[in-house]
């Protein structure tokens, strides 16, 4: 199964409000086709309405459920897969969790205070609790892997800031950066590791919420394949900084990353990029129909302005001297506005302000798009001759920047434009 079919397959109904905006607005949206693109007759049919609101019912809903999250999970057994005596006895439950916060060895930081296994002083879950009391806070954030094309799943993690424990250890200025890692088996070549500078750990800028110690996912306790009972959660970066299983944060003196990505060449620090594809996009279609298109678009840590699509003759000429089609004829579509229900199991479905980004008194979003997060978009493709095609979608940055720019690497992050060869008889 591809990874767009992965993706595709949880879709359920997600919001009709979208359809009843587009009527009003269709003729504003088609007006930035460019003109061999667009058609008079069928862009609003019924027929294409029709087809374009079921095209909306079968997305997703906004939240995704913790069992529906995409896994890429490392380890030989997976943690997750282990039996509820084994993970008891290694600490993957609540009640028998221990965090280890010591100073690295090699290059130390001096700490008034270490939480250590070895004598019983580790931070256990009743800790956490209890700063949750006070200190826990919620976000929106989608699930990304580096290397992979699509979301693994959106959600509200809760949790408390990973500085708040910190500071419990009373460290000196020796320290530098934050290494972490999470259980992997007892096995020291299967330890997937980490690390944060640690002036990112102390201090959000940009408005980021903080990096945290994640106990719950959508209102509910983190499961075990989720990464429970506790994992990082690094706001704006991709999923291999936010470490499942979280057993050890190390202080350190390096300046340097211990990362296992680093050593897998890529780029460890590289924030979420913003990118947009297809979810519903016919591959074939009938000269003279107006064809329903759905998609998603990753709001990256540079936001999100729009979302376009360009629907090219097979053959004709791409422009020259533009690998990534900045000059290319690309039409705006619709990028569809928060849901009147969020899904994703939460509790309660108005969020409040004790969710980073939403209004207290209103429960919706404060701005849209939201950063680190993914929307929607839905389009009616006008009716083209018969011919074969190719579908191009991308994203555009809140700076202009249209996908992949200005991170065009690979190893930063997928952002590649994607193609779709589509036939019109």
């Amino acid at each position: 199964m591809s990874e767009i079919e992965q993706f595709l397959a949880e879709h359920v109904a997600l919001s009709r409000r979208y359809f009843l905006r587009a009527t009003a607005t269709s003729a504003a949206v088609m007006a930035g086709w460019p003109a061999r693109l667009r058609a008079e007759e069928g862009i609003e049919s019924p027929e294409a309405r029709k087809g374009l609101d079921e095209a909306i019912a079968r997305l997703e809903p906004y939240f995704t459920p913790q069992a529906n999250f995409q896994d890429v999970s490392r380890g030989d057994p997976v943690p997750h897969t282990l039996s509820e005596e084994k993970k008891r006895e290694v600490g993957l439950t609540r009640d028998t969790w221990r965090l280890q916060v010591t100073s690295d060895p090699d290059n130390p930081v001096p700490l008034r205070k270490t939480f250590s296994r070895a004598d019983g002083t580790a931070f256990d879950f009743a800790a956490l609790m209890q700063l949750a009391e006070t200190r826990a806070v919620r976000f929106a954030k989608v699930m990304t892997c580096l290397n992979l094309g699509c979301p693994l799943g959106m959600g509200i993690w809760e949790g408390v800031p990973l500085r708040d424990v910190i500071w419990l250890t009373k460290p000196g200025d020796a320290l530098r950066r934050v290494f972490y890692f999470g259980y992997h088996n007892d096995d020291p070549r299967q330890i997937f590791r980490s690390s944060l500078p640690i002036g990112r750990v102390l201090e959000d800028p940009f408005d980021l919420p903080p990096v945290i110690l994640c106990y719950k996912l959508n209102g509910h306790w983190l499961s075990s394949e989720r990464g429970g009972p506790v994992r990082i959660l690094v706001p704006e970066a991709y999923g291999f900084k936010c470490v499942k299983w979280i057993t050890d944060v190390v202080l350190t003196n390096l300046a340097g990353a211990n990362d296992t990505y680093a050593n897998e060449n890529n780029d460890i620090d590289s924030p979420l990029k913003s990118f947009a594809a297809t979810i519903s996009a016919p591959r074939q279609w009938k000269a003279g129909e107006s064809v329903p298109l759905t998609g998603y678009a990753q709001v990256g840590i540079g936001g999100l302005s729009k979302v376009q699509v360009w629907l090219q003759p097979e053959g004709e000429e791409s422009p020259k001297g533009d690998p990534y089609f900045a000059t290319a004829p690309w039409g705006d579509v619709e990028i569809l506005p928060p849901p009147t229900q969020w899904g994703g199991e939460l509790a309660d479905e108005k969020l409040t302000s004790a969710t980073q980004g939403f209004d207290e008194s209103s429960g919706r979003p404060i701005s849209w798009p939201m950063r680190l997060t993914k929307v929607h978009w839905a389009t009616l493709l006008p009716a083209v001759p018969a011919g074969k095609y190719v579908l191009r979608c991308r994203a555009v940055d809140a700076k202009g920047n249209g996908q992949p720019m200005p991170r065009p690497f690979r190893k930063s992050g997928h952002a590649a434009i994607e193609q779709i060869s589509v036939v019109v008889e």
